[in-house]
Protein backbone atom coordinates (compact mmCIF):
# COMPACT_ATOMS: atom_id res chain seq x y z
CA UNK A 1 0.00 0.00 0.00
CA UNK A 2 1.09 3.11 -1.18
CA UNK A 3 2.00 6.76 0.99
CA UNK A 4 -1.95 7.98 -0.46
CA UNK A 5 -3.60 4.75 0.53
CA UNK A 6 -2.25 4.79 4.19
CA UNK A 7 -3.05 8.24 4.05
CA UNK A 8 -6.56 7.16 3.12
CA UNK A 9 -6.94 4.68 5.66
CA UNK A 10 -5.62 7.03 8.41
CA UNK A 11 -8.22 9.29 7.80
CA UNK A 12 -11.17 6.65 7.45
CA UNK A 13 -9.94 5.60 11.14
CA UNK A 14 -9.96 9.46 13.13
CA UNK A 15 -13.14 10.33 11.09
CA UNK A 16 -15.65 10.81 13.41
CA UNK A 17 -18.37 8.76 13.42
CA UNK A 18 -22.08 9.03 13.03
CA UNK A 19 -24.05 7.25 14.90
CA UNK A 20 -27.23 7.24 12.43
CA UNK A 21 -29.93 5.25 12.38
CA UNK A 22 -33.51 5.19 10.25
CA UNK A 23 -36.94 5.24 12.29
CA UNK A 24 -40.66 5.60 11.28
CA UNK A 25 -42.97 7.95 12.69
CA UNK A 26 -46.37 6.94 12.77
CA UNK A 27 -49.25 9.31 12.26
CA UNK A 28 -52.93 8.91 13.62
CA UNK A 29 -55.71 11.16 14.22
CA UNK A 30 -56.57 11.21 17.90
CA UNK A 31 -59.34 9.22 18.80
CA UNK A 32 -58.85 7.10 15.45
CA UNK A 33 -55.70 5.01 15.33
CA UNK A 34 -57.07 3.21 11.72
CA UNK A 35 -55.95 6.31 9.92
CA UNK A 36 -52.33 5.50 10.72
CA UNK A 37 -49.78 6.44 8.44
CA UNK A 38 -45.93 6.15 8.05
CA UNK A 39 -43.25 8.09 7.40
CA UNK A 40 -39.48 8.10 7.20
CA UNK A 41 -36.84 9.77 9.76
CA UNK A 42 -33.49 9.79 10.83
CA UNK A 43 -32.47 9.54 13.95
CA UNK A 44 -28.84 9.67 16.60
CA UNK A 45 -29.51 5.74 18.17
CA UNK A 46 -26.81 7.18 20.49
CA UNK A 47 -28.96 10.12 21.71
CA UNK A 48 -32.79 8.52 21.32
CA UNK A 49 -33.47 4.69 21.81
CA UNK A 50 -36.67 3.80 19.98
CA UNK A 51 -38.87 0.38 20.28
CA UNK A 52 -38.84 -2.06 17.37
CA UNK A 53 -42.95 -1.44 16.95
CA UNK A 54 -45.29 1.43 17.14
CA UNK A 55 -47.30 -0.77 20.09
CA UNK A 56 -44.56 -0.11 22.32
CA UNK A 57 -44.32 3.92 21.31
CA UNK A 58 -45.29 6.52 23.16
CA UNK A 59 -47.79 8.92 20.98
CA UNK A 60 -48.11 12.56 21.18
CA UNK A 61 -49.78 15.26 19.95
CA UNK A 62 -48.42 17.53 17.30
CA UNK A 63 -47.95 20.60 16.95
CA UNK A 64 -46.64 22.21 13.88
CA UNK A 65 -44.62 24.92 13.41
CA UNK A 66 -42.96 24.20 10.38
CA UNK A 67 -43.42 27.84 9.70
CA UNK A 68 -40.55 29.03 12.32
CA UNK A 69 -36.92 27.99 13.23
CA UNK A 70 -37.35 28.06 16.98
CA UNK A 71 -34.32 29.23 18.03
CA UNK A 72 -35.28 32.22 20.16
CA UNK A 73 -37.91 31.88 22.84
CA UNK A 74 -40.31 34.44 20.96
CA UNK A 75 -40.68 31.22 18.66
CA UNK A 76 -42.40 29.71 21.44
CA UNK A 77 -46.28 30.01 21.95
CA UNK A 78 -47.37 31.59 24.84
CA UNK A 79 -49.21 28.04 26.04
CA UNK A 80 -45.86 26.26 25.55
CA UNK A 81 -45.38 22.72 24.56
CA UNK A 82 -46.91 20.80 27.32
CA UNK A 83 -45.85 16.93 26.58
CA UNK A 84 -46.08 18.14 22.53
CA UNK A 85 -44.35 16.86 19.55
CA UNK A 86 -43.21 19.84 17.70
CA UNK A 87 -41.98 20.15 14.43
CA UNK A 88 -40.21 23.24 12.79
CA UNK A 89 -37.88 24.12 10.14
CA UNK A 90 -34.35 22.67 10.32
CA UNK A 91 -31.76 25.49 10.05
CA UNK A 92 -30.99 29.49 11.32
CA UNK A 93 -29.33 27.61 14.41
CA UNK A 94 -28.04 24.63 15.89
CA UNK A 95 -30.21 21.26 16.46
CA UNK A 96 -29.56 21.60 20.21
CA UNK A 97 -30.12 25.07 20.96
CA UNK A 98 -33.81 24.06 19.10
CA UNK A 99 -33.53 20.75 21.67
CA UNK A 100 -33.20 22.62 24.68
CA UNK A 101 -36.12 25.28 24.13
CA UNK A 102 -38.17 22.89 23.31
CA UNK A 103 -37.48 20.65 26.37
CA UNK A 104 -37.80 24.06 28.56
CA UNK A 105 -41.09 24.38 27.71
CA UNK A 106 -42.26 21.05 28.28
CA UNK A 107 -42.13 18.98 24.60
CA UNK A 108 -41.30 15.65 24.28
CA UNK A 109 -40.28 15.64 20.75
CA UNK A 110 -38.27 17.14 18.48
CA UNK A 111 -38.78 16.87 15.22
CA UNK A 112 -36.97 19.00 12.78
CA UNK A 113 -38.23 19.92 8.81
CA UNK A 114 -35.66 19.36 6.38
CA UNK A 115 -36.18 20.22 2.47
CA UNK A 116 -33.28 18.70 1.23
CA UNK A 117 -33.48 14.86 2.35
CA UNK A 118 -32.58 13.07 5.44
CA UNK A 119 -29.36 14.18 6.79
CA UNK A 120 -27.59 12.55 9.99
CA UNK A 121 -27.77 14.33 13.28
CA UNK A 122 -24.29 15.41 14.13
CA UNK A 123 -24.16 17.85 16.77
CA UNK A 124 -22.89 16.76 20.47
CA UNK A 125 -26.05 16.00 22.88
CA UNK A 126 -26.44 17.25 26.74
CA UNK A 127 -26.81 14.96 29.05
CA UNK A 128 -29.74 16.87 30.12
CA UNK A 129 -31.21 16.09 27.57
CA UNK A 130 -34.52 13.52 27.58
CA UNK A 131 -36.23 15.19 24.72
CA UNK A 132 -37.12 12.57 21.25
CA UNK A 133 -35.00 14.27 18.25
CA UNK A 134 -35.07 13.37 14.48
CA UNK A 135 -35.21 14.49 11.13
CA UNK A 136 -38.16 14.46 9.06
CA UNK A 137 -39.04 15.53 5.20
CA UNK A 138 -40.84 18.96 5.18
CA UNK A 139 -42.98 17.26 2.05
CA UNK A 140 -44.17 14.75 4.88
CA UNK A 141 -44.96 17.01 6.85
CA UNK A 142 -47.47 18.78 4.17
CA UNK A 143 -48.69 15.17 3.75
CA UNK A 144 -49.08 14.54 7.48
CA UNK A 145 -51.36 17.61 7.80
CA UNK A 146 -52.95 16.57 4.42
CA UNK A 147 -53.71 12.94 4.44
CA UNK A 148 -54.17 12.07 8.11
CA UNK A 149 -55.76 15.21 9.33
CA UNK A 150 -54.51 18.12 11.87
CA UNK A 151 -55.46 17.05 14.91
CA UNK A 152 -53.07 14.14 14.99
CA UNK A 153 -50.83 12.64 17.20
CA UNK A 154 -46.86 11.05 16.63
CA UNK A 155 -44.89 8.28 17.45
CA UNK A 156 -41.74 7.20 16.38
CA UNK A 157 -40.22 3.40 16.85
CA UNK A 158 -37.42 1.81 14.46
CA UNK A 159 -38.70 -1.94 13.66
CA UNK A 160 -35.16 -4.45 14.29
CA UNK A 161 -33.43 -5.54 11.34
CA UNK A 162 -33.54 -9.16 10.79
CA UNK A 163 -30.37 -11.30 9.79
CA UNK A 164 -32.14 -12.37 6.87
CA UNK A 165 -35.07 -10.64 4.73
CA UNK A 166 -37.30 -13.00 3.70
CA UNK A 167 -38.80 -10.00 1.54
CA UNK A 168 -35.53 -9.90 -1.08
CA UNK A 169 -36.18 -14.14 -1.53
CA UNK A 170 -39.19 -13.44 -2.69
CA UNK A 171 -38.22 -10.94 -5.27
CA UNK A 172 -35.49 -13.21 -6.05
CA UNK A 173 -37.82 -15.12 -6.81
CA UNK A 174 -40.71 -13.12 -8.51
CA UNK A 175 -37.71 -12.01 -11.28
CA UNK A 176 -36.50 -15.43 -12.03
CA UNK A 177 -39.89 -16.60 -12.33
CA UNK A 178 -40.86 -13.53 -14.58
CA UNK A 179 -37.69 -14.01 -16.69
CA UNK A 180 -37.76 -17.66 -17.27
CA UNK A 181 -41.42 -17.77 -18.02
CA UNK A 182 -40.88 -14.75 -20.69
CA UNK A 183 -38.26 -16.55 -22.22
CA UNK A 184 -40.65 -19.65 -22.22
CA UNK A 185 -42.95 -17.74 -23.90
CA UNK A 186 -40.95 -15.89 -26.52
CA UNK A 187 -39.63 -19.13 -27.41
CA UNK A 188 -42.96 -21.05 -27.99
CA UNK A 189 -43.76 -17.67 -29.95
CA UNK A 190 -41.06 -18.07 -32.24
CA UNK A 191 -41.24 -21.79 -32.44
CA UNK A 192 -45.01 -20.87 -33.65
CA UNK A 193 -43.86 -18.78 -36.46
CA UNK A 194 -41.30 -20.73 -37.87
CA UNK A 195 -44.01 -23.71 -38.12
CA UNK A 196 -46.03 -24.38 -41.17
CA UNK A 197 -49.97 -23.77 -41.20
CA UNK A 198 -51.30 -27.26 -41.22
CA UNK A 199 -54.83 -25.32 -42.10
CA UNK A 200 -56.01 -22.01 -43.23
CA UNK A 201 -58.49 -22.20 -39.99
CA UNK A 202 -55.46 -21.55 -38.12
CA UNK A 203 -54.45 -18.08 -40.19
CA UNK A 204 -55.68 -16.08 -37.41
CA UNK A 205 -53.64 -17.34 -34.76
CA UNK A 206 -50.43 -16.67 -36.74
CA UNK A 207 -51.57 -12.95 -37.47
CA UNK A 208 -49.92 -12.49 -33.95
CA UNK A 209 -46.73 -12.29 -35.47
CA UNK A 210 -47.04 -9.16 -36.91
CA UNK A 211 -46.88 -7.93 -32.95
CA UNK A 212 -43.48 -9.08 -32.51
CA UNK A 213 -40.97 -6.40 -32.19
CA UNK A 214 -37.38 -6.42 -34.02
CA UNK A 215 -35.17 -4.72 -32.64
CA UNK A 216 -32.51 -3.45 -35.09
CA UNK A 217 -29.04 -1.94 -34.36
CA UNK A 218 -30.71 1.42 -35.03
CA UNK A 219 -33.78 1.18 -33.35
CA UNK A 220 -31.83 -0.14 -30.31
CA UNK A 221 -29.67 3.15 -30.35
CA UNK A 222 -33.00 4.78 -30.73
CA UNK A 223 -34.92 3.15 -27.89
CA UNK A 224 -31.63 4.42 -25.64
CA UNK A 225 -31.73 7.76 -26.81
CA UNK A 226 -35.63 8.07 -26.08
CA UNK A 227 -34.87 6.34 -22.82
CA UNK A 228 -32.11 9.29 -21.61
CA UNK A 229 -34.40 12.21 -23.09
CA UNK A 230 -37.22 11.02 -21.15
CA UNK A 231 -35.28 11.05 -17.92
CA UNK A 232 -33.99 14.59 -18.48
CA UNK A 233 -37.79 15.37 -19.72
CA UNK A 234 -38.95 14.34 -15.89
CA UNK A 235 -36.20 16.17 -14.18
CA UNK A 236 -37.04 19.60 -15.52
CA UNK A 237 -41.23 18.74 -15.30
CA UNK A 238 -41.72 15.69 -13.18
CA UNK A 239 -45.10 17.58 -11.57
CA UNK A 240 -46.66 17.30 -15.47
CA UNK A 241 -44.74 13.78 -16.85
CA UNK A 242 -45.27 11.87 -14.12
CA UNK A 243 -48.93 11.68 -14.44
CA UNK A 244 -47.87 11.05 -18.53
CA UNK A 245 -45.85 8.37 -17.08
CA UNK A 246 -48.39 7.02 -14.95
CA UNK A 247 -51.29 6.99 -17.93
CA UNK A 248 -49.01 5.41 -20.13
CA UNK A 249 -48.35 2.65 -17.77
CA UNK A 250 -52.34 2.23 -16.95
CA UNK A 251 -52.49 1.24 -20.65
CA UNK A 252 -49.46 -0.57 -21.23
CA UNK A 253 -50.12 -2.63 -18.53
CA UNK A 254 -53.70 -3.42 -19.37
CA UNK A 255 -52.84 -4.41 -22.43
CA UNK A 256 -49.94 -6.65 -21.14
CA UNK A 257 -52.55 -8.05 -18.75
CA UNK A 258 -54.90 -8.69 -21.21
CA UNK A 259 -52.18 -10.56 -23.76
CA UNK A 260 -50.95 -12.68 -20.51
CA UNK A 261 -54.28 -13.81 -19.15
CA UNK A 262 -55.92 -14.33 -23.29
CA UNK A 263 -52.97 -16.98 -24.02
CA UNK A 264 -54.61 -19.30 -21.24
CA UNK A 265 -57.85 -18.72 -21.74
CA UNK A 266 -57.71 -19.55 -25.65
CA UNK A 267 -56.77 -22.73 -24.68
CA UNK A 268 -59.75 -23.51 -22.75
CA UNK A 269 -62.38 -25.16 -25.19
CA UNK A 270 -65.23 -23.82 -23.95
CA UNK A 271 -67.33 -20.45 -24.35
CA UNK A 272 -65.96 -19.67 -27.42
CA UNK A 273 -69.39 -17.85 -28.45
CA UNK A 274 -68.50 -14.68 -30.62
CA UNK A 275 -70.68 -10.95 -31.32
CA UNK A 276 -70.18 -9.09 -34.57
CA UNK A 277 -70.04 -5.38 -34.91
CA UNK A 278 -69.15 -3.00 -37.75
CA UNK A 279 -68.49 -6.09 -39.62
CA UNK A 280 -66.06 -7.42 -36.67
CA UNK A 281 -66.40 -10.17 -34.46
CA UNK A 282 -64.76 -11.08 -31.18
CA UNK A 283 -65.39 -13.80 -28.41
CA UNK A 284 -67.49 -12.84 -25.52
CA UNK A 285 -65.17 -14.48 -23.09
CA UNK A 286 -62.17 -11.85 -24.42
CA UNK A 287 -64.48 -9.03 -24.33
CA UNK A 288 -64.88 -9.69 -20.37
CA UNK A 289 -61.16 -10.03 -20.19
CA UNK A 290 -60.46 -6.80 -21.64
CA UNK A 291 -63.05 -4.99 -19.16
CA UNK A 292 -61.32 -6.59 -16.18
CA UNK A 293 -57.64 -5.79 -16.94
CA UNK A 294 -58.86 -2.33 -17.88
CA UNK A 295 -60.54 -2.33 -14.62
CA UNK A 296 -57.47 -3.42 -12.59
CA UNK A 297 -55.47 -1.08 -14.26
CA UNK A 298 -57.78 2.32 -13.33
CA UNK A 299 -58.11 0.11 -9.65
CA UNK A 300 -54.10 0.72 -9.39
CA UNK A 301 -54.47 4.38 -10.73
CA UNK A 302 -57.03 5.48 -8.10
CA UNK A 303 -55.15 3.77 -5.07
CA UNK A 304 -51.39 4.01 -6.35
CA UNK A 305 -51.11 5.87 -3.21
CA UNK A 306 -52.69 3.12 -0.68
CA UNK A 307 -49.69 1.82 1.03
CA UNK A 308 -51.52 -1.67 2.66
CA UNK A 309 -52.91 -3.56 -0.44
CA UNK A 310 -52.18 -1.70 -3.52
CA UNK A 311 -48.40 -3.21 -4.01
CA UNK A 312 -50.53 -6.23 -4.66
CA UNK A 313 -51.48 -4.85 -8.17
CA UNK A 314 -48.88 -3.07 -8.85
CA UNK A 315 -46.73 -6.47 -9.00
CA UNK A 316 -49.15 -7.99 -11.07
CA UNK A 317 -49.02 -5.77 -13.43
CA UNK A 318 -45.30 -5.08 -13.32
CA UNK A 319 -44.97 -8.83 -14.02
CA UNK A 320 -47.45 -9.31 -16.54
CA UNK A 321 -45.89 -6.00 -18.71
CA UNK A 322 -42.55 -7.64 -17.88
CA UNK A 323 -43.71 -10.87 -19.59
CA UNK A 324 -45.43 -9.17 -22.53
CA UNK A 325 -42.31 -7.31 -23.22
CA UNK A 326 -39.74 -10.25 -23.18
CA UNK A 327 -42.20 -12.33 -25.85
CA UNK A 328 -42.69 -9.44 -27.94
CA UNK A 329 -39.28 -8.16 -28.28
CA UNK A 330 -37.03 -9.91 -30.68
CA UNK A 331 -33.16 -9.61 -30.83
CA UNK A 332 -32.58 -10.91 -34.38
CA UNK A 333 -28.71 -10.86 -34.35
CA UNK A 334 -25.78 -10.84 -31.74
CA UNK A 335 -24.87 -7.43 -32.82
CA UNK A 336 -28.18 -5.63 -31.64
CA UNK A 337 -27.91 -7.61 -28.50
CA UNK A 338 -24.18 -6.33 -27.58
CA UNK A 339 -25.81 -2.65 -28.93
CA UNK A 340 -28.43 -2.97 -26.48
CA UNK A 341 -26.35 -4.15 -23.83
CA UNK A 342 -23.28 -1.59 -23.92
CA UNK A 343 -25.42 1.40 -24.15
CA UNK A 344 -28.23 0.47 -21.30
CA UNK A 345 -24.20 -0.26 -18.97
CA UNK A 346 -23.70 3.05 -20.45
CA UNK A 347 -26.98 4.66 -19.22
CA UNK A 348 -26.89 2.92 -15.76
CA UNK A 349 -23.37 5.06 -14.78
CA UNK A 350 -24.56 7.95 -16.11
CA UNK A 351 -27.61 8.15 -14.33
CA UNK A 352 -27.00 6.61 -11.30
CA UNK A 353 -23.28 7.47 -10.18
CA UNK A 354 -23.08 10.62 -12.85
CA UNK A 355 -26.02 12.70 -12.15
CA UNK A 356 -26.10 13.27 -8.78
CA UNK A 357 -22.99 15.29 -9.23
CA UNK A 358 -24.20 17.35 -11.44
CA UNK A 359 -27.82 17.80 -10.29
CA UNK A 360 -29.72 19.52 -7.45
CA UNK A 361 -31.37 16.32 -4.56
CA UNK A 362 -34.61 16.73 -4.60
Amino acid sequence: MGPTGLLGLLLLLHWPQIYASKGILRSVVIGDPATAKDYCVTYNSTWTTLPPTYTNASFYRLLNLSSVWLCSPSDVPSAGFQDMAVVVMDGNCSMMDKAILAQKNNAKMLLLATKEGLPAPQDSKSSLLTIQIAYVKYGDVLNMAQVVGKDIAVGMYSPSLTQFDFSLMVIFLISVFTVALGGYWSGLSEMEDLRPSPSEDECEGRKKKDENVTFTPFTVILFVVICCVMLLLLYFFYKWLVYVIICVFCLASAMSLFNCLSALIRNIPYGRCRVSCFNKSAEVRLLFLAAFCIAVSVTWAVFRNEDRWIWILQDILGIAFCLNFIKTLRMPNFKACVILLGLLLLYDVFFVFITPFITKEW
